[in-house]
């Protein structure tokens, strides 16, 4: 499929949901949130429109992000959200939904990073949890890519005791107590794919392995990922795929554009997104999905 450019979207449509990614699509260039955005949020509101971030980033990195400002625009209301790739959906500050990962793959791939570390490999795993997320790689640079995207870390001497105070996600209740895994994340600083390929490809039968960013990969549920979140959200809004304006830039985004019938693909995307959207749209750098929403909603 050959996508069309955003300007050949001629009037307002019916729009309900608005759902964009965050790194590579909403954020500017500095992976911060453009100041445009606040008036955007507004005038969604004022439309009855619901703007949804949906993101790899840990529900409490979004809420951080958004949560001051989006109070004072929504009368002290909150956004809904969609994190850890679709594995944590809110409605309005309330989680909604949850899924997570087994611990017996959990324990495999800590050992599976453990062994390419001690091989030369330059990575590390963060194991995503809901109520925080845990690493033992301690390094500098390891941790300032990981505290962009984790607000909520912990540091363990050994990963291997998060399971011992973890419970299968199949055990969770809303309110529980218990830490559940959520997804596990590994970064490499030289580049996710190509590790990826080496390392973790035999995963893949039974898991979903998503490249979701140049230096991370994703390991989650296999029926889990953004599509499903959004899906989440329409049921519990009453909102249609016709209804639904969907933005991504990156293979965590490829089946989420399913979700929206107008599917936007951010002119940095990824080929494959690219391929995938009805619409393509200009880059984050250049406030695509700011100047996408304001010609569909008007």
């Amino acid at each position: 499929m050959t996508a069309a450019d955003w300007t050949t979207i001629s009037h307002p449509q019916d729009i309900r949901l608005v759902v964009a990614d965050m790194d590579g699509t909403l954020l500017d260039g500095r992976s911060e949130i453009p100041d445009g955005f606040w008036p955007m949020l507004a005038r969604l509101k004022s439309q009855g429109i619901e703007f949804v971030p949906a993101s790899g980033r840990q529900y409490a990195t979004l809420r951080n992000m958004f949560a001051d400002k989006a109070a004072e625009i929504l009368g002290g209301g909150e956004l809904s959200y969609i994190a850890e790739n679709g594995n944590v959906v809110a409605l309005d500050g309330k989680v909604v939904e949850v899924h997570g990962i087994d611990l017996d793959v959990t324990r495999h791939v800590i050992d599976l990073i453990d062994a390419a570390a001690a091989s030369g490999s330059n990575v590390g795993l963060v194991v995503c949890g809901l109520k925080s997320a845990y690493v033992q790689r301690a390094d500098k640079p390891f941790l300032d890519e990981v505290r962009k995207y984790y607000a909520a870390l912990s540091i363990v001497d050994d990963l291997h005791a998060v399971l011992d105070v973890a419970q299968e996600p199949s055990a969770y209740k809303p309110g529980g107590g218990a830490e559940i895994v959520l997804k596990l994340a590994v970064l490499d600083l030289d580049g996710a794919e190509r590790f990826t390929n080496e390392h973790l490809a035999h995963l893949r039968a039974d898991y979903q392995v998503v490249v979701s960013g140049k230096l991370w990969v994703d390991i989650m549920n296999a029926e889990t990922d953004k599509k499903q979140g959004v899906e989440a959200l329409q049921r519990v809004l009453g909102v249609t795929s016709a209804q639904t304006a969907v933005f991504g830039d990156y293979l965590n985004d490829l089946f989420m554009l399913e979700a929206g019938d107008w599917s936007f693909a951010m002119g940095n995307a990824h080929p494959d997104l690219k391929a995938a959207a009805r619409y393509m749209a200009p880059s984050n750098v250049d406030h695509g999905v700011l100047k996408v929403v304001d010609r569909l909603v008007a």
